[in-house]
């Protein structure tokens, strides 16, 4: 018994060292990896920068800020040139039965400038729907680069925890090689029976199908990093919560959801772009006051030959009154009234989403710090178990099975200690999300904040020009 207990303890230390040398490699390669790491705001800049989904939202705001020049154009003055020009045979009878015939080739020439005094308003009308759809367009913009930059924390804390979940099944798996080597050799030597090599041999093949599982995760996660990102994830560094940032209780995380999160704004928006359009809807039924100025020049465009050219030039004001246009502008309008009350109803909606995202997110960060509180205590009483086990072991009280057990339950420990973490992190970003102030200026990224308003300014009172500020 003596000597099987000794064994038994030799097996343990050697066991023990093996795992303290995987420690020590895992932890000098961690500290190899921090020096060179890409932290986690480095990922948020690139993802701001370079996204593809947030630059194609970007492209559809700037297209929305043509709107407005596109609306002041009712303010200025249409002005139309013409040409024509052609062939034409004339064959005039006189009253002395004369005939009288030429071929002439007559062109007329004219320029014409209209100008829109009054319109019903609806010009004024519809700049004012421009400009509010670009402030809803903004808040849009926001949203999305609000959840592109949630992808990206998600996306970084997945491969960050999905490569702790490698190394620590590699070091479960060597673990586990060395004590079925070990296991056989005691077989040889009488001291064990076959259901124990057998049971050491079970044991690794579930580390390697653990293990495969965790690198096929992780591959997964690098080939999504690199499309929300930008770039191939190599050496992260640890991500941190924003704690800082965030609302002291559950009411100021509803309070500043309303407020600030930008669904609920660009929803208030489209409430205003709605009610406005019921006056543009309107401005079909009242008069429209246009002046016209037109000159011109025409030659040989006489049939009667009487003269040869012609110089003309007027200037007049046209008033038209819409009578009856077969119920259309009626029927405008009650379509535009009910596109507002529809409107307010989804805003209706879009606070209550806002308020039920709010508290989840809330509630959801205060369980993630109670679950890394209770997974870091699971990690050091099942460390302080597995040690209790080898030297347990090392006396003959314990067998190898008993220290496999007690080494499978600190690697489960540790697994759900690295998902609460990431958790934790992801939980934390989701709330500064849910109060809209997920943005570069709040982080403090080291990138240019996209602002839209730059473009809009380009382009708000331009009179002409094909290419875009950007040259296009």
């Amino acid at each position: 018994m003596v000597g099987r207990a000794a064994r038994v303890g030799h097996v343990a230390r050697r066991v023990l060292r093996t795992g303290i040398c995987l420690g020590v490699v895992i932890c000098v390669a961690l500290a190899a990896a921090g020096a060179q790491a890409e932290n986690l705001p480095d990922a948020l800049a690139k993802a701001y920068q370079t996204n593809p989904q947030l630059n194609a939202e970007r492209a559809r705001q700037r297209a929305t800020d043509e709107g407005v020049p596109q609306a002041l154009a009712g303010y200025r003055p249409q002005i139309v040139a013409s040409l024509t020009a052609g062939l034409q045979a004339v064959r005039n009878l006189l009253p002395d039965n004369t005939v009288q015939s030429a071929n002439l080739k007559p062109w007329t020439i004219g320029v014409t400038v209209t100008q829109t005094l009054f319109n019903g308003f609806k010009t004024a009308n519809s700049v004012r729907v421009a400009e509010l759809q670009v402030s809803s367009g903004r808040e849009a913009l926001r949203n999305v680069g609000q959840g592109v930059l949630l992808d990206a924390v998600t996306v970084y804390t997945n491969v960050l925890a999905n490569q702790s979940l490698v190394s620590a099944q590699r070091s479960n798996v060597a673990f586990l090689r060395e004590t079925l080597g070990i296991t056989q050799k005691r077989l040889n030597a009488g001291d064990v029976t076959p259901t124990d090599t057998a049971q050491a041999e079970a044991r690794l093949n579930r580390g390697l199908a653990d293990l495969n599982a965790a690198e096929v995760a992780l591959a997964i996660s690098q080939a999504t990093y690199t499309q929300v990102i930008g770039n191939t994830p190599t050496q992260l560094g640890l991500a941190e919560t924003v704690d800082r940032y965030l609302p002291r209780n559950r009411d100021d995380a509803i309070g500043l959801a309303f407020q600030q999160h930008p669904a609920v704004m660009a929803a208030a928006f489209d409430v205003d772009v709605a009610s406005t359009s019921i006056r543009v809807a309107e401005s079909s039924l009242l008069p429209t006051i246009t002046m016209q100025g037109s000159v011109s020049r025409s030659k040989q465009s006489d049939p009667t030959l009487g003269t040869f050219g012609t110089d003309q030039a007027s200037i007049a004001g046209q008033l038209n009154q819409p009578i009856y246009d077969g119920g259309m502008a009626a029927s405008q309008t009650r379509q535009a009234k009910e596109i507002s009350a529809q409107s307010r109803l989804v805003l209706d909606q879009v606070r209550n989403q806002a308020r039920t995202a709010a508290v989840g997110a809330w509630v959801a960060n205060e369980g993630a710090k109670v679950a890394v509180s209770a997974s870091e205590s699971e990690v050091r009483a099942a460390t302080v178990a597995l040690q209790g086990v080898q030297r347990e072991a090392a006396g003959g009280q314990r067998t190898t099975v008993d220290v496999l057990n007690s080494q499978q339950d600190l690697i489960l420990a540790k697994a759900r200690l690295i998902g609460a973490q990431r958790d934790r992190v992801i939980a934390s970003y989701t709330l500064l999300s849910a109060i809209g102030r997920l943005d570069v200026k709040t982080l403090g990224l080291n990138t240019p904040d996209y602002l839209p308003e730059v473009h809009y300014h380009q382009v708000r009172d331009a009179w002409h020009g094909l290419r875009t500020p950007s040259g296009q």
